[in-house]
């Protein structure tokens, strides 16, 4: 049986903090789900039934978010927290290093709002992109 060496890229304490505003689906969005994390912002977390299910199943989707993307400079709980709080505004995307995208969106309010919901999809996936390129290099 080969062992997959598991380097942690998600925060399991993070990943409780956001299942509080679970019923919107954001801990989904953060472990990298983002097709069940849309379900649940429609269905209030599947009429709250799967957001409970969910505290249990949070340590496999951390598991799994480790296992599926790539550690590096970039800090995926930084970046997160940054596009929850700060989204409208680029600020996420300035601190992964897409400066130009992150004055835009601070200009036009994350382009109306559809380009934070772009990033709530695709934000795992720009990091991963990001820390393999930059490690790559460094090899």
């Amino acid at each position: 049986m080969v062992m997959t060496k598991r380097t942690p890229t998600h925060n399991i304490v993070i990943g409780y903090i956001i299942w509080l505003f679970g019923f919107t689906g954001s801990h989904r969005f953060y472990y990298g789900k983002p097709i069940s994390g849309t379900i649940y912002f429609f269905t209030f977390g599947l009429l709250l039934i799967g957001w409970i299910v969910d505290l249990f199943l949070i340590p496999s989707m951390d598991r799994d978010a480790d296992l599926k993307f790539k550690e590096g400079r970039i800090d995926y709980t930084a970046a997160w927290i940054l596009l929850t709080f700060l989204g409208f505004f680029g600020i996420h995307r300035m601190y992964i290093g897409k400066w130009l995208s992150g004055i835009i969106y601070l200009l036009t309010l994350g382009i109306l709002g559809f380009g934070v919901v772009y990033d709530y999809w695709t934000l795992n996936t720009q990091i991963t992109e990001i820390n393999s390129s930059v490690q790559e290099v460094a090899v």
